[in-house]
């Protein structure tokens, strides 16, 4: 294998780049002297790659042909695609990217020769405690615990990844990222939607819920650390700050000198709320404003301890207030908050 602490001679694939984690990923690998190609579809929004002196190769995570040609005569890859959507009217389409794409991907950078493999999983991926104290590594969970889709996709992905380690002694480490925000959340994200419709003043009120919020570019920091001292096989969580639902909208209210939300509504009355989101989803096939999944989600305080990757890895992520300021200034500059 290649020495992992300094930058291959040979390019280093991104999946995932002209997303919102993907985009930090890609920006922070150039900035350590990194020769970065990326997966783009064809006709896909590349406005994270505008003026990145990086190389596109075209392809799809369904298509495998195209991935043994983008990792040709790579040294590393960085695999951070996936379809992230909270409700998806097919789920198998889903599973054929999350699940069959990245084990489609691996094997082709195995045969192709690449030594050094990261994985973009997820905290969905974890089990969380009943007591809302923070989740890490090793806390126990089933498939069964998996709410929703992208969830189920997300833990079975990592399955094969452990998996093709395991078995056929593949160079992955998986690290696994909680809510980042920050800049260039294009599409935007569901949180980044959040945020923007906080600052805006467009949130009357909220439920109770809690999220562990890091930094986009911290994220991006630990996939570097995770490729330079992970150990394969290894999971590694890059979170930062712990803060319900009501914290983060404060936060982001002290930022924008705007009011918080005061209202807090029961998620028992939200109920009849996503019956008719969803239904309407179903028949315009937009992804509704509210829907099953999330309501059962909320519920839970997602919180993660990243001790784990500060001990191993030194990774050290900023304080979440700052990547609320980031996320808003973003935001701002680009019109989001003017939006209707």
């Amino acid at each position: 294998m290649s020495d992992p602490n300094r930058a291959d001679a040979r390019p280093t694939l991104v999946t995932g780049a002209t997303g919102f984690v993907g985009a930090a990923v890609a920006r922070r690998l150039l900035a350590a002297g990194h020769r970065v190609r990326v997966l783009a579809r064809p006709g896909g929004d590349r406005r994270n790659l505008a003026g990145l002196a990086v190389e596109v190769a075209e392809g799809d995570l369904r298509d495998r042909a195209s991935l043994e040609r983008a990792v040709s005569g790579c040294g590393a890859l960085f695999h951070v695609a996936a379809d992230y959507r909270i409700w998806v009217p097919d789920p198998a389409a889903m599973h054929r990217t999350n699940v069959d794409g990245s084990r489609a991907l691996f094997e082709a950078a195995a045969a192709a020769g690449v030594a050094r493999m990261v994985y973009t999983s997820s905290v969905a991926t974890l089990g969380l405690h009943r007591d809302g104290t923070p989740a890490d590594e090793a806390t126990p969970v089933t498939l069964g615990d998996m709410i929703g889709t992208y969830k189920r996709s997300k833990f079975l992905a990592e399955a094969e990844v452990s998996r093709l380690v395991r078995e056929r002694g593949m160079p992955i480490v998986i690290v696994n990222p909680s809510t980042p925000v920050g800049p260039r959340d294009v599409k935007p994200t569901p949180t980044g939607k959040m945020i923007v419709e906080a600052a805006a003043g467009r949130m009357p009120a909220y439920v109770d819920t809690g999220l562990n919020i890091v930094h986009v570019d911290d994220v991006a920091e630990g996939h570097l650390l995770a490729f330079e001292r992970g150990a394969a096989g290894e999971r590694y969580v890059l979170g930062g700050t712990d803060m319900a639902l009501a914290e983060i909208l404060a936060a982001i209210a002290r930022i924008t000198g705007g009011k918080a939300p005061k209202v807090r509504l029961p998620h028992d009355v939200l109920w009849p709320v996503a019956i008719v989101a969803e239904l309407a989803g179903r028949v315009t096939g937009k992804e509704p404003f509210l829907t099953f999944d999330g309501l059962r989600m909320s519920k839970k305080r997602m919180y993660f301890s990243s001790a784990k990757a500060r001990r191993v890895l030194g990774y050290a992520p900023r304080p979440a207030e700052r990547a609320l300021e980031d996320a808003v200034a973003w935001f701002r500059a680009h019109g989001y908050l003017d939006r209707a």
